[in-house]
């Protein structure tokens, strides 16, 4: 444990140092791999798959706030979608003028949530996010998260249904676009996976809130069960053939990550707890105070010594 400790020193003063460059590097790694995993999904605009293009775009989302890799993220979506139909373009773009109306009002911060929810239920792992946005993040999180669930699941929907789209090529207009609107509104493990996300982080939030030893860990436990439970339930209601295999997989990830996410951000011995008392001319103040784990850093030190020593010549007149 002390190894890992040290390793966690080692990698925040690393970052903390050497965060001009380090930050970049990570916001190309995620805007590379949005960009790439929306054109293997999608992949309909020719001009968009280019992976030249990709990389170019992806040097900017370096340099820029992630609010941007949204952005272009949205942008590549939106291309795709044209040249699916006009009808989706229509569709999805007023969906994510909503979604966008919704984040920057109550989440604006949390950008990497909206990134990473669709690319965890690529990965079959979405049940690491509630986990994770209720730990880091706050009950705002949860609009985030959902934003997420909505792009991934209209997006699936949409290339389910890109077959059935081409083949009402010569219906008229609001015909196509009854049928690409009732595609996305009728995805009913969308709505399941809203409400039991949401649900999940604002149960996480409130138990490792709590003052009580080890919240975090119970926090964790509590809330891959709460998850469990409300997606069995919306099942029920929804009726949305939740894969019990891969639930079960996916919150043990998600344990796993929670984990690791406490050993990083709230990594602290509960032993050494202390119950601190003192006043002022208004106010007694009780406090608990709980220290942080660190290792002391063991500086060696060499001395070097000479055996050899000079003798004096005595010096003649």
């Amino acid at each position: 444990m002390t190894s890992l400790v040290m390793a966690r020193q080692m990698i925040k003063r690393f970052y903390s140092k050497y965060e001009a460059f380090v930050l970049p590097i990570i916001k190309f790694l995620i805007g590379l791999v949005c960009l790439l995993i929306i054109n293997s999904r999608l992949g309909y605009m020719s001009q968009l798959n280019s992976f030249v293009i990709v990389l170019m775009v992806a040097l900017m989302c370096s340099f820029m706030p992630l609010n941007f890799t949204v952005f272009v993220a949205a942008v590549f979506v939106l291309g795709h979608m044209y040249k699916l139909s006009l009808e989706c373009l229509l569709v999805v773009g007023a969906l994510f003028a909503i979604l966008f109306l919704l984040y920057f009002r109550f989440s604006p911060r949390d950008t990497i949530a909206v990134l990473l929810t669709p690319i965890c239920f690529i990965m079959k792992i979405p049940y690491v996010m509630p986990i994770a946005a209720g730990l880091l993040g706050g009950p705002t999180s949860a609009v985030s998260v959902g934003c997420g669930v909505v792009v991934y699941y209209v997006l699936e929907a949409l290339i389910g249904g890109a077959g059935s789209i081409n083949s009402l090529a010569d219906e008229e207009m609001t015909t196509r676009l009854k049928f690409v609107i009732d595609t996305v509104l009728s995805n009913k493990p969308m709505l399941a996976f809203v409400f039991a996300f949401a649900i999940t982080i604002l149960i996480v939030y409130g138990v490792r809130r709590l003052r009580i030893y080890y919240a975090w860990f119970i926090a964790i436990g509590v809330g891959v069960l709460a998850d469990i439970v409300l997606l069995l339930i919306f099942d029920l209601i929804f009726d949305t053939h939740v894969s019990g295999g891969s639930m079960i997989l996916g919150s043990f990830v998600a344990i796993l990550v929670g984990i690791v996410l406490q050993f990083l951000f709230f990594h602290v011995d509960y032993e050494r707890t202390e119950k601190l008392q003192f006043e002022d001319d208004e106010y007694y103040y009780y406090v608990k105070a709980i220290p942080k784990v660190t290792v002391s850093n063991t500086q060696k030190k060499v001395k070097k010594i000479n055996s050899s020593k000079k003798r004096s010549v005595p010096r003649e007149d």
